[in-house]
């Protein structure tokens, strides 16, 4: 089984659960999960955990995010972008001076509705299964950060921006709510996500790239291990015969270990309970997991484990 992310470029027209199915098909293997929706008609980065790795999916899921985006001003339709049905059209009597004080105005912490064409759930339903039957819910607002917003270009009805935010944004909601903010409406035009924490747009793959690698058997070449997706944390090894503690998932003492990080150090000016992770990994060089350092304890604590297939 292959074990590790890889950076794949979603195309328009695939679903991310299309995705993860015509990669288990080129690799031949079951344990394949995304690490965030991306709708149909949106292009771009799409990390895609392997085996073990697929335990890392809620941690990407989480990580900070950059789109560019499309804004068209004067249209309003029931998905919040041009694939839906048109619900009104305005006139647009905006500035380029009006727009960019409307975009700038959402840089910041913001309380976002989730769109009805969405798939979060309420009463374990997914919106947009709703959004088919003609149902409208309440959904309520969810705070979202907007970290960075550029203007890229300003052809009035057209707003291009780079996009910078934290996890559960819904560009599509940013795009009608800089439009009603600006009184004329709003909706997303085209979406392309270039950055999913680490995961770069120019480094990511087509489908057809990974199943020519794949072929070749050249598929290492563009997996990321699962230990180098924690590559800033300090890196410790368990002596040979206390291997059985990480082996079960189990906590274990500082004298256990190979040597000691200064990070980790026991003695006094030691960090707070919570503050020290460690990857974890026997004397073969096998990876076991995370690891945090309990000064109240004295010991070392699992986290994250990645045993097993």
């Amino acid at each position: 089984m292959i074990h590790g992310v890889i950076n794949v470029y979603k195309e328009r027209g695939y679903t991310s659960h299309d995705v993860v199915a015509k990669l288990r098909g080129i690799l031949k293997q079951k344990k394949i999960g995304h690490t965030g929706t991306l709708d149909p008609d949106a292009q771009g980065v799409l990390p895609v955990c392997l085996g073990k790795a697929t335990k890392l999916c809620d941690m990407l899921t989480g990580e900070e995010k950059v789109y560019e985006a499309v804004l068209r001003l004067g249209i309003i339709t029931d998905t919040q972008d041009m694939t839906g049905q048109v619900l009104k059209v305005r006139e647009v009597q905006v500035t380029p001076e009006e727009a960019k004080e409307a975009v700038d105005s959402f840089v910041g912490d913001y309380d976002q509705i989730p769109p009805m064409y969405s798939a979060r759930k309420v009463n374990g339903k997914k919106l947009y299964e709703l959004a088919r039957e003609g149902i409208e819910v309440e959904r309520q607002a969810r705070r979202v950060r907007i970290y960075e917003i550029v203007i890229l270009e300003c052809r009035l009805p057209l707003i291009r921006f780079t996009v910078r935010c934290s996890k559960g944004t819904y560009i599509r909601t940013l795009c009608q709510d800089i439009g009603e903010k600006l009184a004329c409406g709003g909706c997303m035009e085209s979406l392309l996500r270039t950055q999913v924490g680490r995961f770069m747009l120019k480094d990511s793959l087509k489908l057809e790239q990974i199943q020519q690698l794949a072929e070749n058997g050249q598929i290492g070449q563009i997996l990321t291990p699962v230990d180098e997706m924690f590559g800033g944390l300090p890196a410790v090894t368990v002596k040979r015969e206390f291997q059985k503690l990480i082996k079960n998932g189990n906590a274990f003492m500082p004298e256990h270990l190979l040597s000691l990080p200064d990070e980790a150090g026991t003695g006094a000016g030691s960090p707070e309970p919570g503050q020290v992770q460690v990857r974890v990994y026997d004397e073969a060089g096998g990876f076991y997991g995370i690891y945090e350092y309990q000064t109240d304890r004295g010991r070392f604590q699992p986290v994250k484990m990645f045993l097993g297939d």
